[in-house]
């Protein structure tokens, strides 16, 4: 059972995410430009000249509407080109011009940057999602059903706006979720202080939309769903569906035939008069509005994450990041690392985060913590965190655990003055280290002479450096008597990282 963090740490860590996501110029334009779209009307001639009128005003987004005028689903009998967007508003409809125009504003502000990759896989659920709410809009009797569209849009908005702007936190929410023990919900609970869809809830109501879209963000019980008594919870319903259904398309390639689509009509079926014929409909006219949407704003398929090291380090050192792993479950890898590391980090990711959620944990309570989940779950000989001691001018073990720990310990201390050996140069690129044999000849010039009198049998470690901004705090170590070739897979890597990202918050000012 996942434990609710108390009142006043979710408030604290809930104002600093959004003050973060909406504080900022670009967030705070991307805002009003939503605002002002979901304003216009469509009951009457002034709406559409509105919304005409917008969408010219930017070349950008005229071309896109344009260009998906002119894809294959929506070309005319008559072939004759659509040039005007009178003429795409009348060809595709007032509310699909409306909800495509924002989709492309969500694209436009938060397609790009150094986690881009993250950014797309979500930017797609929430274009995904929009299609299904714009499917099920046709066969609703609801007035102005349409809007369910703009609802599941925004249904995707807190992992969007986490994977944009809070990437490592986005990392250890979907650790956790992968871990099976943890709904998305209840791992963002935990991790941000609040549930994304809480969190897009906060985002919308900040930005001014209607409460209609806002209210349909609200998280469904995770049972059965049942026929909504009015048009507000039918929206609320769609959002839901519309989501889970597009997590589902972005797994498999035939996901009509799937146990998760089976799953999927147990649950909203009756809510939504859905049957196996209509759902599997759905997704081939979903996955064709997809194709042609992406296809409009020039979209490739989502770029494969690049390894986050940093350009200063040494090629060596670049292909000794993690994430250059394989996953093995059995037993224990000849290096001494058990081959259910993920499962013994994830117990203690969520330990720490409690730990620290309680209010309870002081700084070296987490600290000892952490080590102590690295320590056990990866099969370390000796484990020390190592902290800047500013008077001394160098920086120093101070708490270890291991064999010979307090000699160890005593002994594993070096100037603060930078240098080029692994040490300085992991902290100056913040860039989290996994040698696997630490016998190879470009290694062990990097080794400084400290480390291989200290630890002369030290064949494999692990260097985590401990940077808040541009401060070099100190740094996580821990080695082993043997080479470790299984390296570090990538769901191991996000727990780490969720492990030092909880000492770096305690660490903060």
């Amino acid at each position: 059972m996942t434990t609710r963090p108390p009142e006043g740490v979710t408030r604290r860590v809930r104002a600093a995410l959004m003050h973060k996501v909406c504080g900022d110029e670009e967030m705070f334009a991307l805002g009003a430009s939503v605002a002002r779209v979901v304003e216009m009307a469509s009951s009457d001639d002034q709406g559409t000249h509105d919304l005409a009128y917008y969408v010219v005003s930017d070349m950008a987004l005229t071309q896109r509407i344009l260009r998906l005028s002119n894809t294959v689903q929506y070309r005319t009998a008559s072939g004759t080109p659509v040039t005007t967007i009178s003429r795409a508003i009348s060809l595709l409809g007032f509310d699909n011009v409306k909800a495509t125009a924002l989709a492309m504003l969500l694209v436009d502000a938060l397609d790009s940057g150094e986690h881009a990759g993250s950014v797309r896989v979500e930017l797609e659920a929430a274009l995904c999602a929009s299609l299904v709410g714009r499917e099920m809009a046709r066969h609703s009797f609801y007035q102005g059903a349409e809007e369910a569209a703009i609802c599941a849009l925004f249904k995707n908005l807190g992992p969007l706006l986490v994977a944009c702007h809070e990437h490592d936190r986005y990392r250890e929410i979907a650790a956790l979720t992968a871990g099976g023990k943890h709904t998305a919900g209840q791992a963002s609970q935990l991790i941000l202080g609040c549930s994304y869809d809480a969190l897009s809830e906060a985002v919308l109501a900040e930005w001014k939309i209607p409460d209609v879209i806002v209210r349909a963000q609200a998280a469904l019980p995770p049972t059965a769903v049942r026929v909504a008594a009015n048009r507000g919870e039918w929206m609320r319903q769609v959002a839901a569906f519309g989501l889970d259904m597009a997590r589902l398309m972005a797994r498999s390639h035939d996901p009509a035939d799937t146990l998760e689509a089976r799953t999927l009509l147990l649950r909203y079926g009756q809510a939504l008069d859905l049957d196996k014929e209509r759902m599997d409909a759905m997704f081939s006219a979903v996955q064709d509005g997809m194709s042609a949407l992406l296809q409009s704003m020039n979209m490739e398929p989502a770029p494969k994450a690049e390894p986050e090291g940093a350009s200063g380090l040494p090629n060596v050192l670049l292909l000794a990041t993690l994430d250059a792993g394989e996953d093995d479950q059995d037993g224990v890898h000849p290096s001494g690392k058990p081959k259910n590391a993920r499962e013994l980090l994830l117990a203690g990711v969520q330990d720490v985060t409690q730990l620290r959620a309680s209010g309870e944990g002081k700084v070296n309570d987490v600290i000892l913590a952490v080590l102590e989940t690295l320590y056990g779950a990866l099969g370390f000989r000796f484990a020390c965190v190592c902290l800047k001691d500013a008077r001394a001018g160098q920086y120093r073990a101070r708490v270890s655990l291991g064999e010979d720990g307090a000699r160890l310990q005593a002994g594993f201390a070096f100037p603060a003055a930078a240098g080029r050996d692994l040490f300085h140069l992991a902290m100056e690129n913040d860039a989290d280290l996994m040698i696997s044999d630490a016998g190879s000849p470009k290694i062990r010039d990097l080794l400084p002479a400290w480390h291989k009198e200290l630890l002369p049998d030290a064949k494999s470690f692990i260097v985590l450096p401990l940077v808040v901004g541009k401060a070099q705090l100190g740094l996580f170590y821990a080695d082993r008597t043997n080479p470790a070739p299984e390296g570090v897979p990538p769901d191991e890597t996000s727990l780490i990282k969720a492990l030092k990202g909880q000492v770096l918050a305690a660490l903060a000012p």
